[in-house]
């Protein structure tokens, strides 16, 4: 088998073992963060929600099956309207609770476009990049149309003000996909960084959705470039990863460096002309798999080395 043929057979295997998983339990854990921001765990990735006076604002929407037991949880949070959703990319353990959570809400709009269009205001506006929109609306079976992006960003940052703090949406090109953004509560110092950042694993990089390991490490050094740390480099910005727990810079370094010396020894095996067979026989990985590897689940090592070694082949 070719390694090209290789590599697509086991990044299809892991997309397989993605959408077979569901929602470990109706109870999601719901973890205050700092100035009205909080960290709901569980049932897919990690959901962000920002509460103020203006509303709630809301960072992925978990599985689909978990749709109701996260619209309860943000509401033991705040009774406030949803005002905002943003996607930090496409996956559905990441959008699956678009329709009905920006259902539950209503966008701000004027009383000139409401004279105008009588449904202006129901549900929540959805934000995304576009590369987000067109692989929700392409694939088979489709997202339903209520779950797809209402707002969505080409440029690098797009910026609100909600709840009287600024917040960027900052695009990070093909990393995990080629739609992730990272989103900044300034005011608060909390940094949501969808799949770009995980802490349960090794990155799921995902070459046939635009994703590449180059870029997850240029992301990885974006999330570094905004955080800064307390005192002994703990504290200070708080990052809320796409799984896994709240962490700090620190945690980002340490992350960051893992994932740039497995590249590094990877590219070099490609340049000495090494099969991917070859390569992962070699174990690139091998002094970390006691900390982020795994022999089977949704992401596997051997699948992190093949999407690795195909986004660099392709360089």
């Amino acid at each position: 088998m070719s390694a090209r043929r290789l590599v697509a057979a086991i990044l299809a295997a892991a997309a397989a073992g993605a959408q077979a998983q569901s929602p470990a339990s109706d109870e999601l854990a719901i973890w205050p963060v700092r100035d009205g921001i909080y960290m709901i765990v569980g049932a897919g990735g990690n959901t962000t929600v920002q509460v103020g006076d203006d509303g709630v604002l809301v960072v992925d929407t978990k599985l689909a099956a978990a749709s109701d037991a996260l619209l309860a949880a943000i509401r033991k949070i705040s009774d406030e309207p949803i005002r905002y959703v943003i996607n930090t990319h496409w996956h559905a353990d990441h959008v699956g609770g678009n329709a009905p959570i920006a259902k539950a809400g209503s966008t701000i709009a004027g009383g000139n476009v409401l004279g105008a269009i009588a449904d202006a205001d129901e549900g929540a506006a959805v934000i995304a990049h576009e590369n987000v929109l067109l692989r929700m609306s392409s694939q088979e079976p489709p997202f339903a149309f209520e779950a797809l992006p209402t707002d969505t960003l080409f440029v690098p940052r797009k910026d609100i003000y909600f709840n009287g703090e600024p917040i960027e949406i900052l695009h990070q090109p093909a990393a995990h996909t080629d739609g992730d953004s990272l989103v900044f509560f300034r005011r608060s110092d909390v940094l949501s960084t969808g799949d770009v950042f995980t802490t349960t694993g090794y990155p799921v990089i995902r070459p046939e959705d635009g994703g590449g390991i180059d870029g997850v490490i240029a992301a990885l050094n974006r999330i570094i470039e905004i955080t800064v740390p307390e005192e002994k480099q703990e504290g200070g910005t708080l990052v809320i990863p796409g799984h896994g727990r709240l962490c700090d810079e620190a945690d980002v370094v340490e992350y960051r460096d893992m994932v740039t010396i497995i590249r590094d020894r990877i590219k070099s095996m490609i340049e000495m002309g090494m099969s991917l067979r070859q390569v992962q026989a070699a174990k690139p990985t091998a002094d970390y798999d006691g900390r982020y590897g795994a022999t089977s689940g949704r992401w596997t090592t051997e699948q992190f080395v093949a999407a690795a070694y195909e986004s660099l082949r392709n360089e």
